[in-house]
């Protein structure tokens, strides 16, 4: 019987992006595939849970928007995700995920309503680009409710941001983007920072841009 490793499953509000204050069931997977310098989730401890056991966690909520899938990574276990979504066929599903990984995104498009998707700027990270696995993912999630997000540090450069929007420029400003800051109580030379990006962003054709810090942090929930 196939298992996945689950961090915790609980109803809270969603505290970013564009869906902020919508009242969802979180479902925070083990494990993920990069190591980013900004992580605010180092997960140490997981269950092994089966789609009925997992399923049975979830149903014991009710009243809420939609059912997120978030990690660490959840599409480091996108076999499970397969089958687990067909066990939930009532409910809204809403991805957050670092978009690199686009097969495992492929496998299980279908059972997804919602895409937030992070763009792993390499100034903000640490690592290295993940563009060509963006510009992949940004394609099939472009058929989804998607939304971009990208986390702006004091270390992110003018270029990253020229980059993701050289991705976004095939969708005609369709995709909006939401910069949140990496300081939780945002600094004023971050902010300057993140209102310059929001400016280059605008000027190449996104019309949807969006400042948002982490707000369930600023008001102390999970």
């Amino acid at each position: 019987m196939m298992k996945a490793k689950v961090s915790e499953v609980f109803k809270s509000f969603q505290g970013e992006g564009l869906y902020l204050g919508e009242q969802q069931v979180f479902v925070r997977f083990f494990g993920c595939n990069l190591k980013c310098g900004f992580c605010d989730t180092p997960l140490k401890r997981y269950r092994e849970l089966s789609v009925g056991d997992l399923a049975r966690e979830v149903g014991r909520h009710d009243k809420f928007h939609s059912l997120c899938l978030t990690g660490g990574e959840p599409l480091c276990q996108s076999d499970f995700l397969f089958d687990f979504l067909d066990a939930m066929p009532e409910t809204d599903v809403y991805l957050e995920t670092n978009g690199t990984l686009p097969e495992a995104f492929r496998r299980i498009r279908d059972k997804v309503d919602i895409v937030a998707m992070d763009f792993k700027l390499p100034g903000s990270t640490g690592q290295r680009g993940y563009w060509k696995e963006h510009a992949e993912f940004l394609e099939m999630a472009s058929q989804k409710d998607v939304f971009v997000k990208m986390v702006i540090a004091l270390t992110t450069p003018k270029k990253d941001i020229l980059k993701a929007s050289t991705l976004l420029a095939a969708y005609k400003g369709r995709i909006p983007v939401v910069l949140q800051p990496e300081e939780t109580h945002t600094s004023r030379a971050l902010l300057h920072k993140m209102e310059t990006f929001k400016e280059v962003l605008t000027d190449q054709g996104n019309s949807s841009v969006h400042i948002l810090p982490q707000a369930h942090k600023l008001a102390g929930i999970r």
